[in-house]
């Protein structure tokens, strides 16, 4: 049998925000690693398509809200005790700070902070994270790098760090790991809010040339999910071709 400390063979994880992007790539590449995999986000055809592409048929289909609590509660109830929990749903919408209003504010923190933290602490409560677990939370450069428009964006990413160490923490009884990855630019649905001529300029300047692909952040989710990583927790990994070191 050939050694390979990367494989997640034997391992469940939850993959949240798994009907797109960064999640649907982690879902797809979790399962060709051999994990059995749980995919939840709100759109059941898009999480069928998902599920399509995946290497096997060690998967499970669980629709959610995470912004709804009945629908957190549900999830964590039905999943099975998890090895692995990557939490990638998420939203960026662009508003300058004089624009934003408490809707705004509510929408973006709820969606990109409070229901992930509220899942955890539904899992936790469930006991469904596993002894030697990773959880991996999907944050931004965003959370340390400025950007005009962005700042409900780059607040509820910075939520998610620290709330992601303090998490650490408190699950060390279990073995279990916690950790951030910060993506810049990924090619993705999100990032054409950017606009077409903003992208291509952005693009253009890139240090490395081009943005990452989903399938680039889903190998580093892939990593933390793996025993290759068990000596790492409360740390943050950015992954951005060289953006941030302009």
């Amino acid at each position: 049998m050939n050694y390979n400390p990367f494989s997640l063979e034997g391992k469940t994880i939850l993959v949240t925000g798994a009907s797109s992007g960064i999640g649907k790539a982690t879902a797809i590449e979790c399962s060709k690693a051999g994990a059995k995999v749980w995919l939840t986000a709100r759109n059941v055809d898009r999480l069928e398509q998902t599920a399509r592409e995946m290497q096997g048929e060690g998967y499970r289909i669980v629709p959610a809200d995470l912004t709804s609590a009945e629908d957190i509660q549900h999830l964590a109830d039905t999943v099975d005790v998890l090895d692995g929990v990557a939490l990638v749903a998420g939203i960026n919408d662009k508003m300058i700070i004089k624009k934003i209003d408490d809707s705004f504010i509510a929408r973006m923190m709820s969606t990109n902070f409070a229901g992930p933290a509220l899942l955890i602490k539904s899992l936790l409560k469930a006991k469904k994270i596993g002894k030697f677990a990773s959880v991996v939370f999907m944050s931004s450069v965003s959370a340390f790098y400025p950007s005009v428009s962005n700042a409900m964006y780059a607040a509820s990413k910075a939520a998610v760090n620290q709330f992601a160490k303090v998490l650490a923490l408190e699950v060390l009884p279990l073995k279990a790991r916690v950790n951030c990855i910060q993506p810049a630019f990924v090619e993705t649905e999100m990032i054409h809010k950017y606009g077409e001529e903003a992208l291509n300029e952005i693009r253009g300047n890139y240090p490395l040339g081009r943005f990452a692909r989903p399938e680039e952040i889903a190998y580093a989710v892939l990593y933390y999910m793996s025993d290759a990583s068990q000596m790492i927790t409360g740390t943050s990994l950015v992954i951005d071709g060289g953006y941030t070191l302009r």
